[in-house]
This record gives C-alpha cells, structure tokens and sequence, in this order.
C-alpha cells in the first residue's frame, strides 16, 4: 500500500499541474482577447470623436458653440 500512495499522490499532482495549466492558458486567451476588443473600441471611438469633430467644424457649431460660452459666462458673471 506504501507503494501506492507515491504513486496515487504523483498522479494526482500531475492531474491538478496540467489543470492549473489549462486554465490558466483559457484565462490568458480571454485576457487577450478582452484586451484586443478594448483596443478595437478604442480606435472606433477615436474615429467618432474626428468625425464628429469634423462635422461640427463643417456645420459652423464650434463657433456657435463658443459664442455661447462666451454670453453665457458674462450672463451668470
């Protein structure tokens, strides 16, 4: 029986090594993936803030905007 019990403990460290490792592969696939669609997110919304930039400045709003803030902050001072 003594024989058996190295052997039994051996087996099951290697069992709960290689699970350990697989799911410690799964989480850095995830990790990775997470980390590839915030980067994707992040360039989209960069894109949207240019192109609502551009479109603001096309249609006169920055100055228009700008006016207002102007007359706003003499209106409460």
């Amino acid at each position: 029986m003594s024989d058996t019990d190295p052997k039994s403990t051996q087996d099951l460290t290697v069992v709960v090594q290689t699970l350990l490792q697989q799911m410690q592969d799964k989480f850095q696939t995830m990790s990775d993936q997470i980390i590839g669609r915030i980067d994707e997110m992040s360039t989209r919304i960069d894109d949207l803030e240019k192109n609502i930039s551009d479109l603001m400045t096309q249609a006169g709003v920055e100055e228009f905007e700008g006016e207002n803030k102007v007359t706003d902050a003499s209106g409460t001072a």
